[in-house]
């Protein structure tokens, strides 16, 4: 075979590849339309339970803030988790920063809990995000996942109904990521984002935010320079910064689907009731 024909004949398998990959892009499993999820009137959601789920301080801020507000808002009784040892990642030594289990621990643990709370919905990682870095992010998320699933089995950690728990599985998942994502539905968070910023500010231990605009306010004022967009004290500058640097996302996501700001999420929803559906529409009596 000349060396022509078979720089072809890959090429011509890579385009077909392509071609089939884009197919499937387009098959009935894929999801293309976005849904926008606005706020809703009165306590829609009471009763429902939320586990919004997150390795580190500043992750369920920057990424589901204003979500988690909406949802708490509209009647969930929410429940904050944390998977790693933040508390020692300031003062501390570095074997307490460090502190980990095994993702089967964090799994049981987690099932533990879904099925104790009852849980309905989780916000997380997505396990599935592109390009992750952080082994916390995708560790957490793997095991967030195969809990929810896990949590609705009558065999899995039977010393659980032993004590008086009952199998639980989680119906509604919402998945962030910092990266490239199968979105499928943005968050309307335009009555949240104030608080969403402040939480944000608050966060001075960890994450981008915090005292950031304070800072440098005061290192431009060394420099003899002056950025209006900090205004005239800490609490302003620290504002400020957080709208237009650190949460700058929720902008660029509201104008591309006609909201002041949103956040993108892979939702998956209740499976869903196809036997009790057809019932309810085809059943005639005896």
């Amino acid at each position: 075979m000349k060396r022509s024909e078979f720089m072809a004949r890959v090429a011509g398998g890579a385009l077909a590849v392509s071609a089939v990959g884009a197919m499937a892009d387009d098959g009935p499993f894929a999801t293309t339309e976005v849904q926008i999820e606005r706020a809703l009137p009165g306590k829609p959601h009471a009763g429902k339970v939320l586990a919004a789920i997150q390795p580190h301080a500043d992750d369920l801020p920057l990424f589901a803030g204003g979500l988690v507000l909406k949802l708490i808002h509209e009647g969930y009784t929410g429940y904050l988790i944390r998977t790693t040892n933040d508390d020692h990642t300031g003062p501390g030594t570095v074997g307490e920063g460090t502190l980990a289990v095994s993702p089967l621990e964090l799994r049981l643990r987690l099932i533990f809990l879904f099925r104790l709370l009852k849980v309905d919905t989780v916000v997380c990682y997505d396990p599935w995000a592109h390009y992750e870095e952080n082994p916390d992010h995708y560790a957490t998320a793997s095991a967030v996942e195969a809990a929810c699933w896990m949590a609705g089995m009558g065999k899995d950690y039977p010393e659980h109904f032993d004590a008086g728990l009952k199998p639980h599985s989680v119906k509604e998942k919402y998945y962030f990521a910092r990266g490239p994502q199968n979105v499928n539905r943005v968050v309307d968070i335009s009555d949240y984002m104030e608080r969403k910023i402040a939480i944000n500010t608050l966060n001075a231990a960890q994450g981008p935010a915090g005292q950031s605009g304070a800072q440098l306010r005061r290192r431009l004022t060394e420099q003899g320079l002056r950025l209006a967009l900090l205004g005239n004290d800490d609490e302003t500058a620290n504002r400020e910064y957080t709208r237009q640097f650190v949460l700058d996302r929720d902008t660029e996501t509201g104008k591309k689907f006609g909201l002041t700001y949103g956040e993108p999420y892979h939702y998956i929803g209740p499976a869903p009731a196809k036997v009790e559906d057809y019932i309810r529409t085809n059943a005639v009596k005896l």
